[in-house]
């Protein structure tokens, strides 16, 4: 009762209070992130494990068995389930929900980096990755080619530019975690062997192979020092032109030098093909976009979507963007119909309190509970850490029909109070 007699006793500072709530409410409302679930923590770490050339059945003895009886002994594991397949094994391990995740994943490596030395030495280093369900593309762009017009890039050229120009523009968007690049086709000196050639010579594949990793390369010498200064020596024998290749010494037969153009064809092409993506069956290349840690989904994609509305003015002659997906999307529609479902609820809980009580002045003071409340709620929803989200929105309008019974009773109260004969303040006392 302390807080109602403070406020009796003290009009003027009750309001500005009531107006406090408010103003810092709209503040921080100014700077609460939206997003279409709370930011949970999911204790689950997966094992991946790379065996190359092994059959499911030896990676499953030789690696994910080894792994299971390793990380057995952790505690807090919830459950435990390995796949085994060809080349590759995986294990997750599910904790219980009171386990914090970085923990739990650091707990797991130091296990299993205490198992490697058990695991032979073809397999691969084990990669330990803590399940995050933010951490997937929140929103991907397609690089198309443009066949209308007369010059279209090749595969090789539309991959340049978008590894060096557009993907490195979209990483510099405040809140982009990491952009991937799916369909890519980079440029590649390709070497040809002539079988017939070689056999002819008595050059192996073994000594091309040496040669050109030996040539192909920058080599530090050392240094020259005087009294005066200090250079630096370095071999810089890196090729320059793909012809160049042409010319690197293979081996020397009888004291004559065997270059590489006598035993093989050096083309400059583009690398062998291991992904494709494609829009509306047509070759394009997909760049995905995922988002940092604890950021707002919405102010994201609205700096990408600025930042490539300013590259169309920049976009080489034949290509062009198209925005394939968009996880704002759902997000706006889901918060917006909430919060629409939030102000009707609002508005018609005063209408049926005025039809009921059939008194302005007590459909006024009830209603001033919803904004105060309402408003006053994001300050504290910022304090400690919330988004606007759907679960957060639906609390706040199941929370306008307690409220509004609140005040109803207690507005009811007071009024049954003043009609006994009592004066305004013991009734506001003694009925709240």
């Amino acid at each position: 009762m302390w807080f109602t007699r403070v406020s009796l006793k003290n009009p003027v500072f009750a309001t500005m209070v009531m107006l406090a709530l408010v103003v810092l409410g709209l503040f921080a409302y100014q700077r609460l992130k939206v997003d279409q679930f709370p930011n949970i923590d999911f204790p689950v770490v997966v094992i991946s494990t790379e065996y190359p050339g092994a059959s499911p059945e030896i990676v499953e003895s030789e690696v994910s068995k080894k792994i299971e009886e390793g990380v057995n002994s952790i505690a807090g594991i919830n459950a435990l389930t390995s796949r085994s397949y060809e080349n590759q094994s995986v294990v997750v391990i599910e904790f219980q929900l009171h386990i914090d995740g970085r923990k739990a994943a650091e707990d797991v490596r130091e296990k299993v980096a205490s198992i490697r030395p058990s695991l032979r030495t073809e397999v691969k280093e084990p990669k330990v990755l803590r399940f995050d369900p933010s951490s997937k593309a929140i929103w991907s762009l397609a690089v198309v080619p443009d066949t209308t017009q007369a010059k279209v890039p090749t595969a090789v050229e539309m991959t340049n530019w978008s590894e060096q120009v557009l993907k490195k523009r979209l990483e510099n968007v405040r809140g982009v975690g990491s952009v991937t690049l799916v369909g890519g086709t980079r440029r590649e000196i390709n070497l040809y062997l002539q079988p017939s050639a070689m056999e002819a010579l008595g050059i192996t594949a073994d000594q091309v192979v040496a040669a050109v990793r030996a040539e192909n390369q920058d080599l530090p010498v050392g240094a020259i020092r005087s009294l005066e200064q200090e250079r630096m020596v370095q071999v810089e024998s890196r090729m320059k032109r793909p012809e160049d290749f042409g010319q690197i010494i293979v081996a020397r037969k009888g004291g004559s030098p065997v270059r590489l153009s006598q035993v093989a064809t050096v083309q400059d092409g583009a690398q062998e093909v291991d992904s494709l993506a494609l829009y509306n069956g047509q070759r394009t290349l997909l760049l995905s976009v995922q988002k940092s840690q604890d950021e707002n989904t919405i102010q994201v994609i609205d700096g990408l979507v600025k930042t490539v509305a300013e590259l169309q003015k920049q976009l080489p002659p034949g290509l062009r963007l198209e925005p394939i997906t968009d996880s704002s999307r759902p997000i706006r529609v889901a918060v917006d119909n909430v919060r629409r479902t939030l102000i009707e609820g609002a508005i018609l809980t005063v209408l049926i309190v005025f039809l009921f009580l059939n008194s302005w002045r007590s459909t006024v003071i009830t209603g001033l509970t919803l904004p105060i409340s309402l408003i006053g709620t994001f300050m504290f929803m910022n304090m400690f850490g919330f988004t606007i989200n759907m679960i957060t929105l639906m609390a706040l309008s199941l929370c306008v029909g307690l409220l509004i019974d609140d005040a109803i009773v207690v507005r009811e109260n007071i009024v049954r109070h003043v009609q006994m004969g009592k004066n305004a303040y013991d009734a506001s006392m003694e009925g709240t």
